[in-house]
């Protein structure tokens, strides 16, 4: 039996003229009916060809009855008040997320929305892969993904599920109010927190649902990106009281690098033998470079008080 309700999918984006072409493709080729579906694309204070490129794809979109709005926040910086614009101009009764990143592939919202036929599922997340990286960082990414679902399903804490691939009841946002718009990383690790905390809804694990995510190909990108992440730590620490995390200290990182280069022969043995790919090599040092960038993050962040208010729907 096919479940098939009204459904909006917010994305917010910020500076994506890069990605917008080949994400526009892919809301067009979904195969969810076109008439029950809305796509919310919410430009976040852009500075290049973002908001051209979308109200284009709208106005192209009506000529194969696909519904495209753009919408705007140019007041705060943050992709969760971005998100609170769809949320508040949606018309579904299950809202989507997903980020300019991604390419979600054609059963994507179909599969991510059937759960919801359970009455008791109030989330529902789907599987986050890779796009093809030429780079070694891309690759490496690739292998050890950082927006690991089965790793946020079964955190200590609470499980938690990140916006790349989210889908939502909206009396669950009605009930507990929006993301935190002052947020600027975590902001959907808090709102799962506050659904598994605080409620009795359950979620699924939609693994057919598939969205594709495009990696960091730069050292610069990548380090601001674990930095990101870095800075989540210490807003959830002020949140909900987690643990921060721990300076390694520089014995620790030297006695890694020693046995990294004591293992690059083995390395070597096995790429020839075609039992380890040439990535596998620069593991360690990446490990090393991203648990700092980590670390830095969250000694440099600063808790916005803002972000102690919920905003309402």
């Amino acid at each position: 039996m096919n479940f098939l309700p009204i459904v909006s999918v917010i994305i917010p984006i910020y500076n994506g003229e890069f990605d917008l072409p080949d994400l526009i493709n892919c809301l067009l080729a979904q195969t969810y009916p076109s008439d029950l579906v809305e796509y919310l694309l919410v430009d976040n204070a852009s500075g290049d060809a973002t908001a051209n490129i979308i109200k284009t794809a709208a106005e192209e979109a009506k000529s194969q009855a696909i519904n495209i709005r753009y919408l705007s926040e140019n007041h705060i910086q943050s992709s969760y008040a971005a998100r609170n614009v769809g949320i508040r101009s949606a018309k579904g009764e299950f809202l989507v997320f997903t980020d300019v990143d991604c390419r979600p592939q054609p059963n994507w919202l179909y599969d991510l929305v059937q759960p919801f036929i359970r009455p008791e599922i109030g989330l529902v997340a789907g599987s986050i892969g890779s796009l093809p990286g030429k780079t070694l960082l891309e690759q490496y990414a690739a292998k050890n993904n950082p927006l690991s679902v089965e790793g946020g399903l079964s955190h200590d804490y609470f499980p938690y599920i990140v916006t790349a691939n989210l889908a939502v009841r909206r009396e669950i946002f009605q009930q507990l109010g929006l993301f935190r718009s002052h947020l600027t990383t975590g902001g959907d690790v808090d709102f799962s927190w506050r659904v598994f905390g605080q409620t009795s809804w359950q979620y699924y694990y939609a693994e057919k649902a598939i969205v594709l995510h495009r990696h960091r190909a730069t050292l610069r990108t990548l380090r601001n990106q674990w930095r990101r992440y870095g800075r989540s730590y210490l807003y959830l620490h002020e949140l909900h009281g987690i643990e921060l995390m721990s300076k390694r200290s520089f014995k620790g990182y030297l006695y890694s690098i020693i046995m990294w280069l004591l293992t690059l022969p083995l390395y070597l043995i096995k790429i020839v033998l075609g039992k380890a790919a040439f990535v596998d090599i620069f593991s360690v040092p990446i490990n090393l470079l991203v648990a700092h960038e980590e670390y830095i993050g969250q000694t440099e962040a600063i808790f916005p008080l803002e972000a102690k208010q919920i905003p309402q729907l």
